[in-house]
């Protein structure tokens, strides 16, 4: 059987999505998955990225990640999306991408594939479960198969949050059990998709 392939499509502004969407690469390329790690682009005006230093300098940092198509996600088995919280709910210029997807909705090319998502916050109980249950209000419009962490690691029990890695950017960087979250719900996502793969050979 073909590996799964799994797109991990994120936005972060100053950097700690970003490091949590690199370990949930690192956790699906360690399941066995073939990986694309994509960005959503940058709608902000530059007077807002110029007003805080560590957002220009994560731009720059990261300006050899290849851009989000319409293709990464008709390419997926498993999507794993990756947003800070904006008052609750997804960054707009990830719903942005989102809201390109029409056609593929359209043509059911989005249906049946592995959905999950992480997020982070400013503070603690900043919206964080709610973006998480926002994005999947637009998986069940998809039709997609969605895997949460639940409680079903070790680790989980040390994050505390079933329905996705989160973290509190207030507190300073992801972690180590913040990335081993990301990285285990990666693989859980993976291992989803690759049963449901084979099941359909099958």
């Amino acid at each position: 059987m073909e590996p799964v392939n799994a797109t991990i499509i994120y936005y972060s502004a100053t950097g700690t999505v970003h490091a949590l969407a690199q370990a949930a690469a690192e956790g699906a390329e360690k399941a066995g998955a073939r990986v694309r790690l994509r960005k959503v682009a940058e709608l902000a005006p530059p007077e807002a990225i110029s007003a805080n230093p560590a957002w220009g300098q994560h731009l720059q940092d990261t300006a050899d990640i290849a851009g989000a198509s319409l293709d990464d996600l008709a390419w997926a088995d498993a999507v794993l999306f990756g947003t800070p919280t904006r008052f609750g709910n997804l960054a707009s210029q990830l719903k942005a991408f989102i809201d390109t997807t029409g056609g593929l909705w359209r043509e059911g090319k989005l249906a049946d594939k592995v959905y999950t998502a992480f997020t982070a916050s400013s503070t603690a109980h900043g919206g964080q479960e709610a973006t998480l249950l926002a994005l999947g209000n637009v998986f069940y419009h998809w039709g997609g198969i969605i895997v949460p962490p639940g409680y079903t690691d070790p680790v989980q029990f040390q994050t505390g949050n079933p329905y996705g890695t989160s973290h509190v950017a207030g507190d300073g960087p992801p972690d180590d059990v913040v990335l081993q979250a990301a990285r285990y719900q990666a693989r859980r996502a993976v291992d989803t998709a690759a049963a449901l793969k084979a099941g359909r050979v099958a």
